[in-house]
């Protein structure tokens, strides 16, 4: 799901309409009187005025000034904002390999005139076409030299509230939802300090879409609705575009595929009206994913294939990804099994290259190091504090210190010590908080890299059985398939590496629920290893269908071996069998 880059304009700071309108006549009233750098100046300020609410209307402003600097000597600043400029132009019409290689060439500028700020704001935007290009340890790393520029420039938590937003949005991207939370509160909370509703709109949006994943569906519409009515109202197109795409996401999940199928077009036509590439990417693909729901596979394969395209061209790794398996999906529907076998080979490669094991430890570790940034410059600050205080303390003892010499030593002695201890004991108990703050942070990666492992033996699994099966129904039509079947056969028993993929499994699921084989054992001393996986994957919340998709069998076997593990447990009859494993 994309989200929007949260661009803060610091030297065109929103205005209402009316004020903006103003403005935008006054700089249209310069442009005959001007020329050269002077002109450039003000074509960027027209770009900056349009570039958030319809950047197909600010991209001839912004041609103007390219096509004026060709002519006019630039210095190396003006040079930079001019990068600038283009790389979040192309950022959000969803070009984004153009987008980074502007975005990195501002960067050199600035750095080259010792311009801070303008090389903070450019990090922060750098790691927004990162992300979509999955190149997501870049991105963050983009957004952490973000935020310490702004704290060596001594910015506000306003300024910086760009950067927290998008490390957000990474972490929703990664199912790390509460940590994403977190970003997304501490955002909202600088927005309302700085009165900034578009901010505000935007933070609260995100934190929508986190609902959507934890399934609170009513609190996801409410906050989705109340974002579009101020983008409607302020008339900031491209947000408006995303936002009808959320609600159209939120109405699919729930069932009500004629409201989801609204939402998308306006979704689609809004953005198709701007030029916002990126947008349409999205929503032509959840077009495609209403005619799948609805059975309607020509037309949903037409969408899908129009979005990947669109994403392929720009360069969106990540929203490839997942269009590549809708295509996948939809070709085994129609019976086109040698290609939808193609399309999910693609998937599965594209799938590795953005969420390898590797890239997000790396995030991770980036986290923590962040966090552990943050105590340690608060143990900093606390320890200056510390020596100034000695230092007044020493200065009051001195004038005191001709007559209560002997009582001063005394007391000197037994508060340094006291001191000495209360250290002693703060040191430790910071020691702790971050050992506590790393530990949590790892078991938070290995919670959310078992559901994946979790959904990718689903997934996988019911991919390749309903594979075989139509497999076996044209093996007898040599004229289908002849030399094709049986390296088709070959690979997908390749595919099955079901004993790889358990232990895979198993291992994130002992470190996540530690206690579980103990318990289980503790029930019972006789418990089998396919028993012990049975239980382990109905604790993760698969239904009968999806187990017996993972380990081959009929769903009726599955319910007898649950009866049976039940009675060696010594379950209670009146007791749901999967209630009760799960509450362990």
């Amino acid at each position: 799901m994309k989200k929007w880059p949260l661009l803060l304009l610091i030297i065109f700071p929103l205005l209402s309409s009316g004020q903006d309108q103003k403005r935008i006549d006054s700089l249209l009233r310069l442009i005959p009187k001007q020329k050269d750098t002077a002109l450039i100046w003000t074509y960027r300020a027209l770009f900056n005025s349009y570039i958030r609410k319809n950047p197909a209307k600010a991209k001839p402003y912004l041609d103007s000034a390219l096509t004026l600097s060709l002519n006019t000597e630039l210095s190396t600043n003006l040079h930079g904002y001019l990068l600038y400029d283009q790389g979040k132009y192309k950022t959000n019409i969803g070009h984004y390999l153009t987008a980074v290689r502007e975005l990195e060439m501002a960067i050199d500028s600035f750095v080259k005139v010792k311009n801070k700020p303008m090389t903070e704001l450019c990090y922060n935007n750098l790691g927004i076409p990162l992300k979509h290009l999955g190149r997501l340890k870049e991105a963050v790393e983009s957004y952490m030299t973000s935020i310490k520029l702004s704290k060596d420039l001594g910015d506000n938590e306003y300024i910086r509230s760009a950067a927290y937003f998008n490390i957000g949005v990474i972490h929703s991207e990664l199912e790390n939802l509460e940590l994403s939370n977190d970003y997304f509160q501490k955002t909202e909370k600088v927005c309302l300090e700085y009165d900034d509703p578009w901010c505000l709109a935007i933070s609260r949006s995100n934190l929508a879409t986190n609902y959507y994943k934890e399934t609170k569906y009513n609190e996801a519409l409410e906050l989705y609705f109340s974002s579009l009515k101020f983008f409607i109202d302020n008339d900031y197109r491209v947000e408006a575009a995303e936002e009808y795409g959320h609600i159209g996401d939120v109405y699919l999940e729930i069932g009500e595929t004629a409201n989801a199928l609204k939402y998308y077009n306006d979704s689609f036509n809004e953005a198709r009206s701007i030029n916002d590439q990126a947008t349409m990417v999205t929503a032509s693909r959840n077009i495609g994913n209403v005619f799948f729901e609805q059975d309607y596979f020509t037309m949903a394969l037409k969408n899908y294939e129009e979005s990947l395209h669109l994403a392929l061209t720009n360069g969106a790794k990540v929203e490839a990804k997942d269009i590549l398996l809708k295509i996948a999906e939809t070709y085994a529907k129609i019976g086109n099994y040698k290609t939808a076998y193609e399309y999910g080979k693609k998937h599965f490669v594209a799938h590795d290259s953005i969420f390898q094991k590797e890239k997000i430890d790396q995030i991770n570790e980036l986290e923590v190091q962040y966090q552990t940034e943050m105590k340690e410059t608060e143990i900093a600050l606390q320890k200056e504090e510390i020596i100034t205080l000695n230092q007044d303390v020493e200065i009051s003892n001195l004038r005191k210190g001709m007559y209560a010499g002997g009582m001063f030593t005394a007391l000197a002695l037994s508060g340094l010590i006291f001191f000495g201890f209360r250290q002693r004991m703060k040191k430790n108990r910071l020691a702790r908080e971050k050992q506590e703050a790393i530990y949590k942070q790892e078991l938070a990666y290995k919670r959310k890299e078992l559901a994946s492992q979790t959904l990718h033996l689903v997934q996988k699994s019911r991919f390749i059985a309903e594979l075989k099966d139509n497999l076996e129904k044209v093996k007898n039509s040599p004229e289908q398939f002849k030399i094709e079947f049986k390296r088709i056969v070959m690979l997908l028993k390749k595919q099955s590496a079901a004993d790889k993929d358990w232990e895979v499994f198993k291992s994130y699921f002992s470190q996540v629920h530690e206690n579980f084989e103990d318990q289980l054992k503790a029930l019972c001393g006789r418990i089998t290893d396919k028993e012990l996986r049975l239980a382990s994957y109905v604790k993760m919340g698969l239904n009968n269908n999806e187990i017996a998709d993972i380990l081959n069998v009929l769903p009726s076997s599955i319910h007898t071996s649950k009866y049976r593990l039940k009675q060696k447990l010594n379950i209670d009859k009146d007791l749901d069998f999967d209630s009760f494993i799960k509450s362990l």
